[in-house]
């Protein structure tokens, strides 16, 4: 740093605090350290003053924290996502639409395994809201060799986008609630509300709603009208144990679906079956989804509606953090639950 008169720093970087105090109002920084000192700044300074000020000088090849962020935040972000402006040096990713948040995580530890780099983001596939705050990033001193952002930047190239807003496509969604017991009218159906409810939260509709008797023939055929009529996705709720009377698997099965998996590392969740009908998902819901607030629907779900077609993969990579905790006051999707 070096000391020099106000009236010749525009345009330099500030490299310490500046308080400034008014008596039973305030008492702050009027300027603080990493400020780029405006020619408007000049009175201000004097009012408290300040007439001579230490300031860094920038090299060649050197960069000050907000440009530096505002970098990283250019190449990092990808389709959905505005950017924060920077403030003491850190520029937020902001979601500018509803959607699924994806995280490219390789190229995430690429970028942090940088020296001097912080690009810290919320966990992969999950559903965000426009307006929410999913990723920050900042360097660690005032001023950086303009070499790391370069590296950081050839990272982002190669690993596009590092994070992204996927905005869900509303889906029509069928589904068939199984149970002799719902059937015939000697309870009432409680699982069906949780599932319309969930699927309208996330932006679909329902096509409709079809209960069925623990029959195959009759699942079979209700799975089968309810994509000849236009569903995009049938849940098929309930009757997802290895009880002999639970036929919710083999009636997937029989309406010809290619079954991804029939069993989930997810706890609540385990016994959940993904299988598809030629492009249409069809899911075997089992009863925790109807009890919990967040379950293995909740993992899986807002993955096919933001377009992707799930693989036997993802489904085995939930373990690591499959376990519910089962929280008195649950804060889902802001835990480590399915990450």
């Amino acid at each position: 740093m070096k000391e020099i008169p106000v009236q010749q720093a525009v345009g330099m970087v500030l490299g310490h605090d500046v308080t400034r105090i008014v008596p039973g109002a305030f008492k702050g920084a009027a300027f603080k350290k990493g400020h780029i000192i405006r020619s408007e700044d000049i009175p201000l300074f004097l009012d408290l003053g300040k007439q001579r000020i230490f300031v860094f000088e920038l090299a060649a090849g050197q960069l000050h924290e907000n440009e530096a962020a505002r970098r990283i935040a250019q190449a990092a972000a990808g389709g959905g996502l505005i950017l924060s402006e920077p403030s003491e040096g850190k520029i937020n990713l902001v979601a500018a639409q509803g959607g699924l948040l994806k995280i490219n995580v390789a190229g995430l530890h690429q970028i942090n395994h940088i020296e001097e780099i912080v690009l810290a983001t919320l966990h992969s596939h999950q559903p965000v809201i426009a307006g929410q705050i999913v990723a920050g990033t900042r360097i660690i001193p005032l001023v950086i060799d303009e070499q790391k952002i370069h590296a950081v930047e050839a990272v982002c190239r190669d690993n596009h986008p590092i994070l992204e807003i996927r905005p869900f496509v509303p889906h029509q969604v069928g589904i068939v609630t199984t149970g002799s017991e719902v059937y015939h009218g000697r309870i009432e159906d409680k699982f069906g509300p949780v599932v319309q409810a969930k699927l309208i939260e996330l932006g679909s509709t329902i096509l409709r709603q079809v209960l069925v008797s623990d029959d195959v023939a009759m699942t079979v055929g209700a799975i089968r009208d309810l994509i000849r009529d236009g569903a995009d996705m049938v849940a098929v709720t309930g009757g997802m144990s290895v009880d002999p009377d639970d036929q919710t698997p083999a009636s997937i099965r029989a309406a010809g679906a290619r079954v991804i998996t029939y069993g989930a590392p997810v706890l609540p969740g385990a016994m959940f079956m993904l299988a598809y009908i030629g492009q249409v998902p069809v899911l075997g819901l089992p009863g925790c989804v109807m009890y919990y607030r967040a379950s293995i629907f909740d993992l899986v779900v807002p993955r096919i509606l933001a377009g992707e077609t799930v693989t036997r993969a993802d489904i085995t990579a939930m373990g690591h953090g499959g376990l519910c905790a089962a929280c008195e006051d649950c804060r889902f999707p802001q835990c480590a639950f399915g990450k």
